[in-house]
């Protein structure tokens, strides 16, 4: 969406918020020995208690209030009882809701607990990238040249981008225009960022693959390749200048 009114900013801003307290209370709560269920469950009380509702399931149907996903899952995991953390996982958790009328989006990646299976440069690659990205957006610049940053960064540090998951616009529903914010640069893609949009962006960043592909359950994503990837996002308005971070409260660059 565009923002054209200081109501739709305020809409905007609440339902971030919502996302972003989401996402970091989640981030704290999780701990060895728990599901990813339980997590899930209190993740869809925090969305409850703003009034907000989940995304994933309005749009998708998906079955649960949040994406969690664990070590070789790269995105879109399933919350299951079966499921349970473990010391040193690699975790991403990924909330986007709506709260009245209106949809934000953010996710992280994180270490639990110790790092003992050596995680946490991925993680902190990402969260890098995704920093140096949005840094760099402003109405006018070429998204493609963003994409092309974001590889750039990742391929100096070691990893690869998954080439088929991006960012993306949002505001009114969860995927809007413009949709396909890649993590590369596609040269056909001529579009620009445009001032006072809304739009989600994401890093992708991966140890040994660049596709990511659907298990049978037809949700959770792992990689091409195998390895594992970690996976920061923000919901941001974009300005002549620096972005406004719709998200911050997550708390990621922290």
């Amino acid at each position: 969406m565009s923002i054209t009114k200081e109501s739709e900013l305020l809409g905007m801003q609440r339902a971030a918020e919502a996302v972003a307290c989401t996402l970091k209370e989640m981030t704290r709560y999780a701990r060895p020995g728990m599901s990813t269920k339980d997590l899930d469950a209190f993740g869809a009380k925090l969305l409850s208690d703003f009034g907000a509702r989940s995304a994933p399931y309005l749009t998708y149907k998906f079955p649960g209030w949040t994406c969690i996903s664990v070590g070789h899952e790269f995105c879109h995991g399933i919350p299951r009882q079966g499921r349970i953390l473990e010391e040193g996982d690699l975790v991403n958790i990924d909330v986007s809701a709506e709260l009245d009328g209106f949809w934000a989006d953010n996710g992280a990646s994180f270490v639990l607990g110790a790092d003992v299976h050596q995680h946490q440069k991925l993680v902190d690659a990402s969260k890098n990238i995704l920093q140096k990205a949005i840094s760099n957006i402003k109405g006018g610049v070429k998204i493609a040249d963003i994409g092309h940053l974001m590889e750039t960064e990742a391929r100096k540090q070691g990893y690869k981008v998954i080439k088929n998951l991006g960012g993306h616009g949002i505001g009114r529903s969860l995927h809007e225009a413009p949709d396909e914010l890649l993590n590369y640069r596609n040269r056909y893609d001529q579009r620009r960022f445009r001032k006072n949009s809304v739009v989600a962006i994401e890093t992708f960043i991966s140890t040994s693959s660049t596709y990511a592909v659907e298990l049978n359950d037809g949700w959770t994503m792992v990689g091409n390749k195998g390895g594992y990837m970690a996976q920061h996002e923000h919901t941001i308005v974009v300005t002549d200048g620096e972005p406004v971070i719709l998200t911050e409260r997550n708390g990621i660059w922290n």
